[in-house]
C-alpha cells in the first residue's frame, strides 16, 4: 500500500510485551488483560498460555518471498472469493511504521465484548470508526492526535534504539483473531481480512500459519509472537 497520501510517519513500536501493556493500559484497557511472549510453537508450550487467548500478534520480516506470497494470495482470493464476518473490525494501514499499533487495535477492537476498553482514547476510536470502511478507518486514524501522542510516547520505550521515522522498517506486525468460528488474519497492508477457515482453537490455528511463515523465511531469527490473554 502506498503511503504517499499521508504525511504522518511514526516511529515503529518494539515487540516488547511490557511496553505494549503500558501502551494499551494508557489507551484505557483494563489492566486485567495484556500481551505476553509466546515461547514456543509445540503443544507443550501452548499449554502454558493463559486462557482465554483472544488474539495473537506476529512479527516477521518483509521479504521478497513474503511479498510474492501476499500478492499470489490476494489474487487467489479475488478470484475465488471468501466469506468475511460482518462482526470483524478491520482497518487498512496508511501510516508508515504503524503496524504495531494497527495489530494491537485489531486485537483489542475485535474483543470489546470480553475486554473492558475503558472510556478513553480507545473507546472513542471504536465508537467513531466501527461503522466505517477499512480505508475510512485508516483515514480517521491518520488524523487521531490522541492515538499519535500515545504511540509516540511508547514507541521510544524498550530495549531497541529508536529508528528514524523515515527509515524503511522491514519488520511487520499482523494479528490473528477468531470470529464466528473462523480464524482471521488482520494485516493493515492488505486490502481485506484473510479468512483461514474454520477454527475451534485460536492458538493452534494461528501457530499453523506461523509455521508456514517460518518456512517462507527459514533463515530469519526475527519472527516473534505475542498472545493477548488475562494477566491478572
Amino acid at each position: 500500500m502506498s503511503y504517499s497520501e499521508t504525511k504522518a510517519i511514526w516511529h515503529p513500536l518494539e515487540s516488547n510485551p511490557d511496553v505494549m501493556n503500558e501502551y494499551i493500559h494508557k489507551l484505557g484497557v483494563s489492566n486485567q488483560w495484556g500481551f505476553s511472549d509466546l515461547w514456543g510453537l509445540d503443544d507443550e508450550a501452548l499449554m502454558f498460555v493463559r486462557q482465554p487467548c483472544l488474539a495473537l500478534l506476529l512479527l516477521f520480516p518483509i521479504t521478497e518471498n513474503s511479498e510474492n506470497y501476499s500478492k499470489d494470495e490476494n489474487e487467489r482470493i479475488k478470484k475465488e472469493g471468501q466469506t468475511i464476518s460482518k462482526n470483524i473490525y478491520f482497518s487498512n494501514q496508511t501510516i508508515p511504521n504503524a503496524c504495531g499499533t494497527m495489530a494491537i487495535l485489531h486485537a483489542l477492537l475485535n474483543n470489546t465484548e470480553l475486554v473492558d476498553i475503558g472510556d478513553g482514547t480507545l473507546k472513542k476510536i471504536y465508537e467513531e470508526t466501527k461503522n466505517l470502511s477499512p480505508m475510512e478507518k485508516a483515514k480517521y486514524l491518520e488524523q487521531s492526535k490522541d492515538l499519535a501522542s500515545v504511540h509516540s510516547e511508547y514507541s521510544v520505550k524498550g530495549q531497541t534504539s529508536v529508528s528514524e521515522a523515515e527509515d524503511n522498517v522491514d519488520l511487520h506486525f499482523i494479528c490473528f483473531i477468531q470470529c464466528d468460528g473462523d480464524l482471521y488474519e488482520l494485516d493493515g497492508r492488505k486490502e481485506f481480512p484473510i479468512n483461514h477457515g474454520k477454527c475451534d482453537d485460536l492458538l493452534k490455528g494461528a501457530v499453523k500459519i506461523i509455521k508456514e511463515v517460518i518456512e517462507r523465511n527459514p533463515n530469519s531469527n526475527e519472527i516473534t509472537a505475542q498472545v493477548f490473554t488475562p494477566i491478572d
